[in-house]
């Protein structure tokens, strides 16, 4: 019978060290079982659930982390309408652990398996072994490498209109803080796209600080009390940028330890502490992503592949999201209550 983690209570994987490493080449993308007539236009349309009970492995970067959290849970809703059942294990931000848990999940005989924000690229050894056993893998946010047949991009599309909003706040001059974790592709393509806006401003200078996982918001609020210390206040425009809430809230504690009003704060995913910490005016703006629908969209993929069989085309799909500040925030809670409960 096949192990099966409930969402309370995770998996725990222990980091065990591999040989291969993210350059190298990519694998060929597995082919499903049980093929039938051609792939959906959508991952959202999918036709009728598939009839057969199957077991899906989820690998987190982080069962701690509010996003990680509502997107599994969704998607075991989503799995259980097909009668299915969700297999959860927690990497914890290791890349290591990552590969080591999908390799025991094809072991485990998966039908399928759902990889949360590492890098496809950083999971050559795990996702050879899951293409070999041709157990389709999707990805939220990892991006189609190494044979990943879906992945939702929550990079950029998220990104860019944080980063207008930061820009016209600023009126085009200051300094920013930003908050990187370059272990998880979405941040790196938020980065990517602050960076890119920020290129036309030159009168606005960046000190970048990696976060760590775990522990990334002590990670913000110790980063932005050392950067404090040197930017006083009235010294500039200044802001606070988080590749997402996470270490952006952290950042917002130490701010408010140290008495400071003049910084503004900038974050992606919409969770519920910056959703209330914009409503209260501590908290200047995050672009809400919602996860749910992506996991249920990752859900739906799978399907949809097992139907598709060799005819699958490898997709990405896009969810958009909602830009939140202290103009609708009030809206956006009355429309999604759900968020800050």
């Amino acid at each position: 019978m096949k192990a099966r983690a409930s969402i309370g209570a995770l998996v725990a994987t222990a980091a065990i060290a591999f040989a291969a490493c993210s350059s190298a080449a990519s694998p060929a993308a597995p082919t499903p079982a049980a093929p039938t007539p051609a792939a959906s236009e959508s991952a959202g349309a999918s036709a009728a659930p598939s009839a057969t009970p199957k077991t899906i492995g989820v690998v987190l970067i982080s069962a701690n982390d509010p996003a990680n959290h509502i997107m599994v849970t969704a998607a075991e809703a989503e799995a259980k309408t097909r009668g299915w059942t969700l297999n959860v294990i927690d990497a914890n931000g290791s890349a290591d652990a990552a590969n080591t848990a999908i390799e025991n999940l094809v072991q485990s005989k998966v039908d399928g398996i759902l990889v949360a924000v590492f890098p496809s690229t950083a999971l050559g050894a795990g996702l050879a072994k899951a293409n070999e056993a041709h157990i389709p893998v999707v990805s939220w946010g990892g991006g189609l490498d190494n044979g990943v047949l879906a992945a939702t991009d929550q990079g950029a599309p998220l990104a860019k209109p944080v980063a207008e909003q930061l820009v016209k706040d600023l009126q085009g001059k200051g300094e920013v803080l930003e908050l990187t974790y370059h272990v998880g592709l979405i941040c790196r393509n938020r980065e990517l796209a602050l960076d890119e806006v920020l290129a036309g401003y030159p009168d606005i200078k960046v000190t970048k600080n990696e976060v760590v996982l775990p522990g990334y918001v002590e990670s913000g609020a110790s980063s932005t009390t050392a950067w404090l210390a040197g930017h006083p206040a009235g010294s500039a425009n200044l802001a606070v940028w988080g590749c997402w809430d996470g270490p952006a809230t952290g950042a917002l504690s130490a701010l408010e330890q140290a008495g400071r009003t003049d910084v503004k704060v900038y974050g992606q995913n919409g969770e519920a502490a910056a959703i209330k910490a914009i409503k209260d005016g501590k908290y200047t703006a995050t672009m809400w992503e919602d996860s749910a629908t992506e996991g249920r969209q990752l859900i739906i993929a799978l399907d949809d592949i097992f139907k598709a069989g060799s005819s699958w085309v490898p997709k990405t799909i896009n969810v958009p999201g909602v830009l939140v500040t202290k103009d609708n925030v009030d809206q956006f809670i009355a429309e999604h209550p759900e968020v800050v409960q």
